[in-house]
């Protein structure tokens, strides 16, 4: 009779073990976001974070105390055997994997709706370019890795008001009618990096030839694209490994509740 009165150990420490780690990845990814937000001095002036459409910090708060909750809750839920707990942790993590599948078949079925919402948002992020560090190392970083200069193409840096060509001769600015230098092709010396390489290449009188030698002229839009049916199978294959551990986790859960159910329902 005893075996009838316990919950499976095997399952409710898979559920532990799943969750714990769950729970420590979320902790170490809030952690960072509240120490970068602090480095920032966000804390001291909160007004901040809307200065940006997006503070990539902002990303690591919402996802890290996402994770850091799923996983207390899951934990918890399963070394008490609490089925509110674990309820709470098949519920959201359910909506999560709805909300990921929507939004890509969606993604599928609109193509071009989601391609101008990300232009529109990369737009966005390039007038603000100077506006947040961590934002502008975002930039630099996917204009870097992708081979591309801004949205649809390089004459998008003609939005930012450091580089808007209009500033050379009102204000004689340096970085008038150039590019951040993440937009310049490797020129073969990577000792040093030349953070002046995108001066003045967005002038009339350039050649194209010459501009195309000197940076990337493709849009990272175009290239994320390019990007994406070049990898597809990569990225099916990494959708589909998070989609798995998302639904056995619910099963999981599930698995130690209706253990826990038939349980109390013997007393």
């Amino acid at each position: 009779m005893a075996r009838d009165t316990e919950v499976s150990c095997l399952v409710k420490y898979l559920v532990f073990g799943f969750n714990v780690i769950f729970w420590l990845a979320g902790g170490f990814i809030l952690g960072i976001g509240l120490w970068a937000w602090f480095e920032k001095g966000t804390f001291d002036n909160i007004a901040k974070v809307a200065n940006v459409p997006v503070d990539p910090v902002l990303i690591f708060v919402v996802v890290g105390a996402i994770m850091f909750i799923l996983g207390f809750s899951g934990c918890v839920g399963a070394l008490r055997e609490n089925i509110i707990l674990l309820r709470f942790f098949s519920v959201v993590l359910g909506i999560i994997f709805f909300v990921e599948l929507a939004v890509g078949v969606l993604g599928f079925v609109y193509k071009d709706w989601f391609r101008q919402q990300l232009d529109n948002f990369i737009q966005a992020n390039i007038i603000h370019y100077r506006d947040d560090p961590d934002l502008q190392n975002i930039i630099d970083f996917v204009q870097s890795y992708f081979q591309c200069c801004g949205g649809e193409d390089y004459n998008d840096w003609e939005n930012n008001i450091y580089f808007n060509c209009t500033l050379k001769e009102s204000r004689g600015s340096r970085e008038a009618c150039g590019v951040p230098f993440s937009c310049c092709k490797d020129q073969g010396n990577n000792n040093v990096l030349n953070t002046q390489c995108g001066y003045d290449v967005r002038e009339e009188e350039i050649n194209p030839s010459a501009r195309a030698l000197a940076i990337y002229t493709k849009g990272c839009v175009p290239q994320f694209e390019a990007w994406l049916q070049e990898n597809l199978f990569v990225v099916a294959g990494v959708a589909i490994g998070i989609a798995l551990l998302q639904v056995f986790g619910i099963y999981l859960a599930n698995s130690l509740v209706s253990d826990i159910q038939a349980i109390q329902a013997l007393w």
